[in-house]
This record gives C-alpha cells, structure tokens and sequence, in this order.
C-alpha cells in the first residue's frame, strides 16, 4: 500500500484530509434544503409572499447551478487546498450575512454568497474523491461522498423543522458558522494540493454563453411550479436558456482548450451512467419536494412532522451508500442499478394510489424503500461512468455530471409541481359551491387535490421506469478488471 503524496512530493494523511471533506462539504451541501420548512416562518419575519421568498432556494440553486461549470476550470488552475479554503471562507462568510441580516434583502444576498461557495466545494469533493483513490476503491470513497450530496440535502428539512420548533430562524445559521470555521482552520494542516494544476486563461465568452444559458434554463423551470407553462417568464427562460446552452456547446466542441470539456459524452459508459443518474436524481428530489407539501396540507403534518417522516430514508441512504459503494467495488454497477431502480420503482408505485387516511408507518417504510435504490443507483453508477474516463477529464466528467443532475432536478421538479396544480385545479369544485354547501366543497377540493398529488406520483414512476430501462445498458464492467492506473498520489493506493 502505497504512500499518499501530494503534488509537491509530500505525504499526507488520506483519511483525515476525506474526513475535512466529507464534514465541510456536508455543511454546504445541507444548505440546498434547510430552509425548506422555515419559509412559513420567514415569511412572518420579513412580511414577504410566498413567491418572494421561494428565491432563497430558487436563487440558491440558480448561482450553485451557474458556479458548477465554472468549478471545472477553477480545479485545473488553482491550488485544490486554496481552492477548498477560499470556497468554504466564501461560504462561511455567506453563512455570517444570514445570521446577522436585519431585512429579506441581505438574507437573499447571503444566500447567494453561500451558493458561490458550494458550487465549488460539491463538485471538488467528487474530483478529489476520484484522483486520490485508484479504480478499484472508487466506489467505496464516492459511497462516503455519496453520504453528503444524498443525505444532507434530505435531512435538511427535518433539522430545520426540529430548530424552527425550538428555536429561532438564525439558529439555522448560527450552527454552521463555528462548524465551518473549524473547517477552515484545520484545512491549514491537513488540506493538501493533490490535483496537477495548469496555466490556463478563462475563455470568458464560455462563462458568459454559460452563466446565462444554465442561470435562465434552471431559472425558467424554477418558476414553473408558481407562474405554470404558459407563463411568459418561464417560456423566454427557457427559450433564452436553450439558445444560449446550445451555442456555449457549440463553443465547447470547436476550441482547443474547451471551458467545459463536453467530449467526455462521447465515451458510451460515461454518457449512459450520466443519463441514468440524472433520471433518478430527478425521482428523488421531484419526490422529496412534493411528498412533504402532501403531509402537510392533505394530513395536516407540522413541519417538522413531515421531516421527521422523511428521516427514516435519508438515515437508510446514509447507512446503504457506503455498502454500495464497496458491493460496486467487487461486482460493479450494472447489477446495482438495475436492483435500485426496481427498488425506486417498487417503492414509488404505491404513492400513487394514497389517501387522506394512509397510515405513516406506510409512508415511511415506502420512502425508505426508494432511498435504498436510490443509494443503489446513484454514486456506483456516477463512478462507474467517471472510471471510463482518464484522470486528466475527472474535473471535466464532474462537473458534466454535476450540471446534468442540476437540470435534471430543477427539470424534474417543475414537472411534477406543475402536474399536481394543473390537476388539482381542473378538478377542483365551482367556488360557488363553498357558500351553498360548504361541506361538500371541502370534500371535493380534497378530493382535487388528492388527484393532483396521484398524478404528479404516476409522472414519478415515469421517471422512474425510464431509469429502469436504462439500468440495463450500464457497462458490466467490474473496477476489478481495470488496469490499475497512476493516482494523483503517487501509487495504486
């Protein structure tokens, strides 16, 4: 077993370097959900709709989502341990505006301060996870990884129901202020460069043609779920966003040295493990968005009791990932994700046909169901598609995959928001009928609603049996079998 290097022919300590990671990344990446069950809260602090203060996610996911591709040429030019150091003081710093901010404004500019930082930190984690472990022990090190970009974001709106209950909003923040500083502080020791670095010059028409391509696409289908299709925001963002995406692609494909190196899809393992991740990302969070709006306003949950009924699956994927990882390992991805998305099929069909009177212990049980396929298919097959690729295009394949997943969510979930209003209100009684017969119109309207979340689940299992489909084109290839390659490390391990 090989010694751990840097590059600069320095040894290092693996293991506490992957635990500065996983702990300081599972900080930024909890971010993307924690304000989830706090926005009733928010709303009556800073007198602000619904709308307006949706933008704390929305704005959130939109600058993280324009940071990914940028992060790619960040990692080939600067230092990755003054790479990692500046994004989580620049989050820290973001962290900091939150607790302190005295109006809507500053607690949106803070949020936005934060994304910069944790669209770098979650795609860094993934490249560095893959160059400092060889092909044979990826799948173990990105289940780990798979530990933070899966169960943070879903334990999100348990803690934030949890501390809304207890205590104050800011405290949401507060908590995080000291657990990054220490973050920062121990990275002086044991944060190391292990990434080759190049000169290289920003192609600034790239980031441009990116920013605004990916910023109006994420932008357009954001605003789906609360303005609908027919909206003319949500069609010229998508329009704009698809224009712009294209020509940034363009741009890719005929410059020597590409901003984002797009020809890593034309290696089939890799762009068959890309789409497969992508479509069950978009299961997952399509459905950890409108399963909570289910509990709380056709059961009547709190918030923080819609949470603690998500817990249970975001607990069975953080016990499943690094199991997974290791049985990838050993048999590789192929049997794994067609076993996970029979799983996330299985355990999402019966949503489908819920009621008002479905007992929790059922919708627990179900949810945790599809985490467990969910941690099946995910991180192996993403690593399975980054071992095709050489170490030179890890950054590359990253924040490929990264920016499909991204869309993929944002796709995913308009989709399935928009499905669930559109039914509902199709279906929903003549508002004349709330003054003649009261009862009988809030039964009816239930009964809309209950349709528009039955719809909105069957769309899920859609997504659902498209990944399944896909599962069976994953390569067979087991890491085994890959010729042991030279590590940023110096050695096979």
């Amino acid at each position: 077993m090989g010694k751990a290097i840097d590059t600069n022919g320095k040894p290092y300590n693996r293991s506490l370097l992957v635990i500065l990671l996983l702990v300081g990344s599972f900080c930024t990446v909890l971010n993307q959900t924690i304000l989830s069950t706090a926005y009733p809260t928010l709303m009556k602090s800073f007198d602000v709709n619904t709308s307006t203060v949706q933008w704390l996610t929305t704005g959130f996911m939109l600058v993280n989502g324009i940071m990914i591709p940028i992060s790619a040429w960040l990692t080939s030019r600067v230092n990755s341990k003054i790479l990692y150091e500046s994004a989580m003081s620049i989050f820290l710093i973001g962290t900091i505006i939150c607790y302190v901010s005295p109006s809507f404004e500053i607690l949106l500019i803070g949020r936005l301060v934060q994304a910069l930082g944790v669209g770098i930190t979650m795609p860094l984690l993934q490249t560095l996870m893959l160059s400092i472990f060889p092909a044979n022990r990826r799948g173990s090190a990105m289940g780990l990884a798979g530990l933070v970009i899966g169960v943070a974001p879903a334990i999100g709106p348990t803690l934030s129901g949890w501390v809304i209950d207890t205590y104050q909003w800011r405290v949401l923040f507060g908590m995080l202020i000291p657990i990054a500083a220490i973050v920062i502080i121990a990275g002086f020791w044991l944060m190391r460069s292990v990434l080759p670095t190049k000169k290289s010059s920003l192609d600034w028409l790239s980031a441009a043609l990116s920013t605004i391509g990916f910023g109006s696409l994420l932008y357009g289908f954001s605003e789906v779920g609360t303005k609908g299709w027919d909206s003319s925001i949500v069609i010229w963002g998508l329009i704009i966003g698809v224009i712009f995406i294209v020509l940034f692609g363009w741009r890719q494909l005929t410059l020597d040295k590409p901003f984002l190196e797009l020809r890593v899809l034309k290696n089939p393992e890799f762009s068959i493990s890309a789409l497969l991740s992508s479509v069950s990302n978009m299961a997952m969070v399509g459905v950890e968005m409108v399963l909570p709006l289910y509990l709380q306003i056709v059961r009547g949950d709190s918030a923080l009791e819609s949470g603690l009924t998500l817990l249970a699956g975001a607990l069975m994927m953080g016990v499943m990932s690094p199991i997974t990882g290791r049985i990838f390992d050993r048999i590789g991805a192929r049997r794994l994700a067609i076993t996970g998305m029979f799983l996330l099929t299985a355990g999402t069909i019966p949503f489908a046909f819920i009621t008002r009177t479905t007992p929790v212990i059922y919708i627990v049980v179900l949810y945790g169901i599809r985490m467990a396929g969910i941690s099946m298919t995910m991180m192996p097959v993403t690593t399975s598609g980054m071992n095709a690729l050489p170490l030179h295009l890890m950054s590359s394949g990253t924040a490929v995959n990264n920016t499909l997943r991204q869309v993929a969510s944002s796709v995913g979930t308009a989709i399935l928001i928009s499905i669930l209003t559109n039914v509902t209100n199709s279906q929903s009684p003549s508002k004349s009928l709330l003054k003649s017969a009261p009862l009988t119109y809030k039964n009816s309207y239930m009964n809309a609603t209950l349709s528009g979340y039955h719809a909105a689940f069957t769309a899920a299992i859609g997504f659902c049996l498209i990944g399944l489909v896909v599962a069976f084109f994953v390569s067979k290839r087991s890491p085994r079998s890959i010729k042991p390659e030279v590590t940023i490390d110096g050695g096979e391990d």
